[in-house]
């Protein structure tokens, strides 16, 4: 008499299987994380929570965000590069809307003499102050310091294209392309700014 013997079909084969959740993965939980190229670092410098757990996949995955960022990443709970910490509370509400921006915010992180540059993807920049002396000196420094320029009298003839503009900053939705855009404004609309805007090199 032969044995019969049940085998799993390809699609059994290949279902990977539920991944089932750690007591400690629960939304609004604080945890560490290393993104896997810094492993061998050993760094748990940065934090965030977990905003949601996505159990619609075939494998569970914990949503996180990073502190100073509006985007989720999409992390397995038993990921090596995750800690859980023992402080669990209500997910923080991202901010929408016009605002101010500050070195704080997501994307502001140049700063000459309290006065903030930005630079955007076709590399046009904002210099944020309405006071042109101070915008002409932050943004020659940038040109030097991070554009790597050298000539004086190319960055002269550079800072002398500013142009002064009215615009409002405005935060995007969580997980947007982008955490922000700057349109245009006019004088006196809430939350505008005046800055002096360098077109592309």
């Amino acid at each position: 008499m032969s044995e019969t013997t049940d085998h799993p079909t390809p699609k059994e084969q290949h279902m990977p299987e539920t991944l089932s959740l750690p007591a400690e993965a629960v939304v609004g939980r604080r945890v560490a994380f290393t993104y896997h190229r810094d492993l061998q670092k050993v760094s748990r410098d940065q934090r965030g929570v977990i905003t949601g757990i996505d159990t619609e996949q075939p494998r569970n995955v914990l949503k996180i965000r990073l502190d100073g960022s509006r985007n989720n990443l999409r992390v397995q709970p038993d990921y090596e590069g995750l800690w859980y910490l023992d402080e669990v509370g209500p997910v923080p509400e991202l901010p929408m809307g016009r605002f101010i921006p500050s070195t704080k915010d997501v994307g502001f992180d140049y700063e000459y003499d309290g006065v903030i540059v930005v630079q955007f993807e076709d590399d046009d920049l904002a210099v944020l102050t309405a006071d042109r002396e101070k915008a002409v000196a932050a943004a020659a420094t940038y040109l030097r310091e991070v554009f790597g320029l050298e000539d004086e009298s190319e960055i002269r003839d550079e800072v002398a294209s500013l142009k002064a503009r009215w615009v409002a900053f405005e935060w995007e939705p969580e997980d947007a392309e982008c955490a922000w855009f700057m349109h245009s404004a006019s004088e006196g609309d809430e939350a505008a700014i005046q800055v002096h805007y360098l077109p592309v090199l």
